[in-house]
């Protein structure tokens, strides 16, 4: 592999750095698209709680009303 080249995250092939490739981190467009279709279709996921699992957020505070 070229010093100036990285693998490709998706196939392994080595990916040129920009300039020399629009797609860099990726080695083509296609291998770009396959990353976003898997971001799309949620195969790839950040970790933490999922959203409106009863975790709190967040937001305003509960206001109480006063007793007279």
């Amino acid at each position: 592999m070229p010093s100036d080249a990285t693998p490709c995250p998706i196939c392994g092939r080595p990916a040129p750095r920009r300039p020399a490739n629009r797609s860099h981190p990726f080695c083509s467009d296609r291998c770009r698209l396959i990353d976003l279709g898997k971001w799309l279709g949620e195969a790839y996921r950040v970790p933490g709680p999922r959203a409106g699992d009863g975790a709190e957020s967040p937001g305003r505070p509960v206001e109480q009303e006063d007793e007279p």
